[in-house]
C-alpha cells in the first residue's frame, strides 16, 4: 500500500441543527409480513442459487465484494466460462472519509454511491459517482461545495437536485453528530444499530441501507431491489400483492443467511438479462448463455400445496 501523506483536517462547520421531527418507522425489524407463506425453502433458494451460477456464472462486478467473505460457500467464480479468482481487494485504512485507499470502498462511499445508483442505469450512477470524485476529491470538498456545482457534478445519473440535496443533508448530519466525515464506526455496531442508525439520515431507504450492509459491512441482508423484487413476485416467493417493503421482510426470514450474498447478486444479474421472468429485462443487454430457457421458469409451476402438504 503507498505510504499517503496526512493532511490537516479543515475547519468543517455544519448548519444549525434542523427542528426535531417525529421518527419514521422502523421497515427493518417488523416481523414477517406472511408467516404462512412457506416460499422459498431453504432447498429451494439453494437450488436458483445454483441454477443461476451455472447459466451466468458468478457476477464480476461483485466478486471483489464476495472475497472479503471467506465463510461462504467455495464456489467457482466463472467469467465467461473460465475460472478465474480475482485478488483480493485491499481493507479500506477507516483513516479518514476521502475514500479507500484501494479498490474496496469506504463505508461512506458505498453509501454515497447507492444513493446514486437510485432510479438510474448501472452506467450512469458509476459515470455519476465518478465525476463526483473527480470534482470533488474529499468529502471535506463535497461537504464545501455549492449545491449547484455538486448538481452539476452529478448531473449524469439524473435526479440531482435530489441526490445532491440528500448527499449535503447527510454529511451535515455526519459531521454534526460525529465531527467528522466517516462512518467507519458503523463496522463496530450490530445490524439492528446499523440500521437505526442510517434510518436516521433523511432520504436513506431500506434498499440503500440493506446493499450498504451486504455489500460494504459484509452483513447478511438481502436488498429488493426492482429485479429482486419482479423475479419473487413471478417465481411465486411473495403474494401477488406484495409490496418491496413486505417482500424485504418476507424474503429476509425466509432466505438463510448463508445463501442470501451470492442469491441476491444473481437475481439481480438474472433480472437485467432475462425477458422471460421480469418485465422489460434484457431489452438492452442480450443473455450470454447459448440456452434460451429461464431456469427460473420451473420454479413459476410449483403449486402452494406442494409447501403446504
Amino acid at each position: 500500500m503507498p505510504n499517503r501523506r496526512k493532511r490537516k483536517q479543515p475547519q468543517l462547520h455544519p448548519p444549525p441543527s434542523p427542528p426535531s421531527k417525529s421518527p419514521k418507522t422502523n421497515t427493518f425489524n417488523q416481523k414477517d409480513p406472511y408467516p404462512n407463506h412457506p416460499r422459498p425453502t431453504p432447498e429451494e433458494c439453494r437450488s436458483v442459487r445454483n441454477d443461476l451460477l451455472a447459466l451466468h456464472g458468478f457476477p464480476k462486478e461483485f466478486a471483489k465484494y464476495r472475497s472479503l467473505r471467506p465463510n461462504l460457500d467455495p464456489i467457482p467464480l466463472l467469467f465467461n466460462g473460465s475460472a478465474q479468482s480475482p485478488a483480493k481487494p485491499e481493507p479500506f485504512d477507516g483513516e479518514d472519509g476521502g475514500g479507500a485507499s484501494g479498490p474496496v470502498e469506504s463505508v461512506l462511499d458505498g453509501l454515497v454511491s447507492t444513493i446514486l445508483s437510485q432510479n438510474t442505469t448501472d452506467l450512469n450512477s458509476q459515470r455519476a459517482f465518478a465525476s463526483l470524485k473527480s470534482a470533488f476529491p474529499t468529502w471535506e470538498d463535497v461537504f464545501e461545495a455549492e449545491s449547484k456545482a455538486l448538481e452539476n457534478a452529478i448531473r449524469c445519473g439524473g435526479l440531482a437536485p435530489t441526490k445532491a440535496a440528500c448527499i449535503k443533508n447527510l454529511l451535515s448530519c455526519l459531521l454534526e453528530k460525529k465531527g467528522k466525515l466517516c462512518l467507519e464506526y458503523l463496522r463496530e455496531l450490530s445490524v439492528d444499530e446499523i440500521k437505526t442508525e442510517l434510518s436516521l439520515f433523511k432520504g436513506i431507504g431500506p434498499k440503500t441501507v440493506a446493499c450498504v450492509l451486504m455489500f460494504q459491512l459484509q452483513q447478511d441482508d438481502f436488498p429488493v431491489d426492482t429485479h429482486v423484487f419482479q423475479i419473487a413476485k413471478a417465481v411465486g416467493w411473495v403474494p401477488e400483492q406484495a409490496d418491496t417493503k413486505k417482500t424485504y421482510l418476507h424474503l429476509n426470514q425466509r432466505i438463510p443467511n448463508e445463501l442470501k450474498f451470492d442469491l441476491n447478486c444473481l437475481l439481480f444479474t438474472h433480472g437485467k438479462l432475462c425477458q422471460q421472468c421480469t418485465k422489460g429485462g434484457g431489452t438492452k443487454q442480450k443473455r450470454e448463455s447459448n440456452d434460451n430457457s429461464c431456469p427460473l421458469l420451473s420454479y413459476c409451476n410449483i403449486s402452494k400445496s406442494e409447501f403446504n402438504s
